[in-house]
């Protein structure tokens, strides 16, 4: 290199830039660096990249990464959709008179108890109840709808993104296949209550996430005490295939009874999930029960 040359890299160099293809890569201002990196969730070298390629404007690298992150998401999400998705979490979110639940699904228990996959859920459940709160409550009973995958990728975010968008991010992020395989909206009249439940329960700011949820709607003149959280519990864990009427069969064997009504209460054997309602005043108009991955094992 001619000494002319060699002084201009030097002097390039110390002040922060480097010659590359034409472009001016500028240095990385330190505390832009962190800020958009605890900001962003990204590694630091794609941060110092989007910094330097932007001349340290964080909205603009913030922007690049995004932008790169989203397309690298939609690739890797490509590539590894026919990877089984078994496990993961349910999400539950319940306002007033209406309640959603959302299942997403991941490849391992390792990542179904990764942070940033709990987190997925809990803001895939938020994007999916503004959709479904524009639902018009019923003037009486209750209105449950099912949303197949491709009805539930589809759903606009107020960021403009859909959720299938936020998913393939997750995927590039994250590095498993993940899908969205079904949603639930329920819906009821002024005289019904929700309440819902996940196990193993963990809370993000009102809204559980498990493994497990079930939603139920009651009716009842009286305020709903612990049981309402129990009758849930009881959907998760005896698993009714319907709720049945006072007047209908029981089956032979306690342990093989389907009707919720007959079933032993799982919060106390010695009564019938009928005699706690009697007991209670309640009337338990509609059930929703999730196990995550239930219905990819069912597939294969």
């Amino acid at each position: 290199m001619r000494p002319a040359l060699l002084k201009l890299y030097v002097l390039n160099v110390r002040h922060g830039a480097a010659l590359h293809t034409g472009c001016t890569l500028w240095k990385a201002d330190k505390s832009l660096l962190a800020k958009l990196r605890r900001k962003t969730g990204f590694s630091i070298s794609n941060c110092k990249k989007a910094l330097e390629l932007h001349d340290n404007d964080a909205d603009k690298a913030e922007s690049w990464l995004r932008a790169q992150a989203q397309a690298q998401g939609w690739e890797k999400a490509t590539k590894l959709s026919g990877r089984s998705t078994t496990q993961g979490l349910v999400g539950i979110h319940i306002d007033g008179q209406s309640g959603v639940l959302v299942e997403v699904n991941c490849e391992t228990d390792f990542v179904a108890r990764n942070e940033k996959f709990a987190a997925l859920v809990s803001q895939v459940t938020r994007d999916f109840f503004q959709q479904a709160a524009t639902a018009t409550p019923p003037a009486q009973g209750v209105v449950k709808e099912s949303f197949s995958e491709e009805q539930v990728r589809a759903v606009a975010t107020e960021d403009g993104k859909t959720l299938g968008d936020k998913l393939a991010l997750a995927i590039g992020t994250i590095g498993e296949n993940m899908s969205l395989p079904r949603a639930t909206r329920v819906t009821v009249d002024q005289d019904t209550q929700l309440v819902g439940y996940c196990h193993p329960s963990t809370m993000d700011q009102d809204m559980p996430r498990g493994r497990y949820g079930s939603i139920l709607a009651l009716r009842t003149h009286r305020p709903l005490t612990e049981v309402a959280k129990q009758l849930c519990a009881h959907v998760i864990g005896m698993n009714p295939k319907a709720i049945g009427e006072e007047g209908d069969p029981k089956a032979e064997n306690p342990d093989d009874e389907t009707l919720m009504l007959h079933q032993e209460f799982l919060s106390d054997p010695n009564l019938t999930v009928g005699e706690v309602l009697r007991e209670e005043g309640l009337q338990v108009v509609d059930f929703v029960r999730y196990e995550a991955g239930e219905t990819q094992v069912r597939e294969e």
